[in-house]
């Protein structure tokens, strides 16, 4: 009986072939639907430990590359998903700078992608989410609230109403193709959200940013929920990037 071949390792090359976030994105084809909705391709940055926050929010996980990455993959989506929390928690605002905006009139698009979030209640406190301020930035809340009502804000708000119990991501995703023509959606989290998109098989790519710290603690990870059975779901690595000590980790889902 022979000896079994040991398993290798490959170490990864010399940082000779730095690329701008720009062309990574590009490789990602967020102006390809998938069928009948948009290409759908998660963000998210982690601890070494795999921690999602630090002191309660992402910030402080990234550097800057991982920061000019996530503006790029605004720049290029159609289409941002985020959930509520984290809309509220990340307080988010100003989505892109300027320069981006002019490269995104440039191609034909509008200045700003649309901002999707989900609450199911329609319980969202807008006055403490800076970017539902911003004047001319369009906003799509998905809700199953029959007729609870947002106050109102200087973004273009648009509130699309599921019945009770009947929103679902592959729903949205298709009506966001068909009725505002969003080709690829990037998804910024939360833990819970993106955790529930893929439970429903809508994730085509997982952009996962490894920062070189230690949290420790009941911080949340990057999926929380319910584990996904016993063997768990496979990825397949497309592509491996680095910027100082931070690791970027393409995946993509098994067809």
């Amino acid at each position: 009986m022979t000896e079994a071949e040991p398993a290798r390792l490959r170490r990864l090359g010399p940082d000779d072939d730095e690329r701008p976030a720009r062309a990574l994105v590009a490789d990602l084809r967020l102006d390809q639907p998938v069928g009948e909705r948009p290409r759908v391709v998660a963000a998210m940055v982690m601890s070494a430990d795999g921690r999602a926050q630090l002191a309660d929010r992402s910030v402080g996980l990234g550097n800057a590359a991982d920061r000019d990455l996530l503006r790029e993959l605004r720049t290029g989506a159609d289409a941002v998903l985020a959930g509520a929390r984290t809309l509220h928690a990340e307080r988010y605002a100003t989505l892109l700078d300027p320069a981006q905006q002019e490269h995104r009139r440039a191609r034909g698009d509008a200045p700003h992608p649309v901002v999707v979030t989900v609450s199911r209640r329609l319980d969202l406190p807008v006055g403490e989410i800076p970017v539902f301020g911003e004047a001319g930035v369009p906003i799509i809340v998905a809700t199953e609230s029959a007729d609870r009502q947002l106050p109102g804000c200087d973004a273009e708000v648009d509130v699309w109403r599921y019945a009770q119990g009947g929103m679902t991501f592959g729903g949205l995703l298709r009506d966001l193709h068909a009725r505002r023509g969003v080709r690829g959606v990037t998804c910024e989290g939360g833990p819970g959200l993106l955790r529930e998109l893929i439970a429903q098989g809508e994730l085509d790519e997982l952009l996962l940013t490894v920062a070189p710290k230690l949290v420790a603690g009941e911080t949340l990870s990057v999926l929380q929920g319910e584990r996904f059975g016993d063997r768990g779901l496979d990825l397949e690595l497309a592509d491996v990037h680095r910027s100082e000590h931070h690791l970027f980790l393409r995946y993509v889902r098994p067809t």
